[in-house]
C-alpha cells in the first residue's frame, strides 16, 4: 500500500489583493530585500500574471510575470522557506513557462542576484542561459556597496522546444 506525499494536492491560481498579507509573510521570510505590497498591488493593478501555488489550499509561493512584445519577463519567484527544496519553484516556473508560451512569448528574461546560488541552478537546470551582468541592479545592505545581477533568457521557439 502507498501512501500520499503530505502535501501531493497543489493548485495553482492568480493572486488577489486580499492575498498581500500572505504574500509579503513569505517575501519578507525568504529575502533581506523584499518587494513592498505596493510593488505586489501595483504588479496585481496592472495586470501582470501573478500566481499563487498552493498547497492543502495555502499560498506557499507566487511568481510574477510580465509579457509584451512576444517577450516574458519573470519579475518574481518566490517559495515560502520552510517548504524550499521540495520542488514547488520547480512546478512553479514550469506553470509560468507554460503560460507564456500559451501566451505568444517567444522567450523570458529575468535577473537573478549574483549571490542566489540556488535560484541560478534551478533556472540553469530548467535550460535558462545567463547572457549578461547588470552592474549593482540590487539594492544591499546599509554597509554594503550594490549587488550585481545575473541576466537569463530562456527560448520558447526553436531546437529542444
Amino acid at each position: 500500500m502507498s501512501v500520499a506525499p503530505a502535501f501531493a494536492h497543489r493548485s495553482f491560481r492568480r493572486l488577489h489583493k486580499a492575498d498581500l498579507p500572505r504574500v509579503m509573510e513569505i517575501e519578507r521570510s525568504a529575502y533581506r530585500q523584499c518587494w513592498t505590497d505596493g510593488i505586489f498591488y501595483d504588479c496585481i493593478r496592472v495586470g501582470y500574471e501573478c500566481w499563487a501555488i498552493l498547497e492543502a489550499m495555502e499560498i506557499v509561493g507566487y511568481g510574477i510575470l510580465s509579457i509584451g512584445a512576444s517577450e516574458a519577463h519573470l519579475l518574481n519567484l518566490c517559495v515560502t522557506p520552510a517548504r524550499q527544496g521540495c520542488g514547488l519553484g520547480r512546478e512553479l516556473l514550469h506553470y509560468l513557462v507554460d503560460w507564456a508560451i500559451d501566451h505568444g512569448a517567444f522567450a523570458i528574461y529575468l535577473e537573478v542576484r549574483l549571490s542566489n546560488i540556488r535560484a541560478q541552478s534551478l533556472y540553469r537546470s530548467f535550460g535558462f542561459r545567463e547572457i549578461g551582468r547588470r552592474n549593482g541592479y540590487y539594492p544591499a545592505d546599509a554597509f554594503l556597496m550594490r549587488e550585481d545581477a545575473l541576466l537569463f533568457r530562456l527560448d520558447l521557439v526553436g531546437e529542444g522546444i
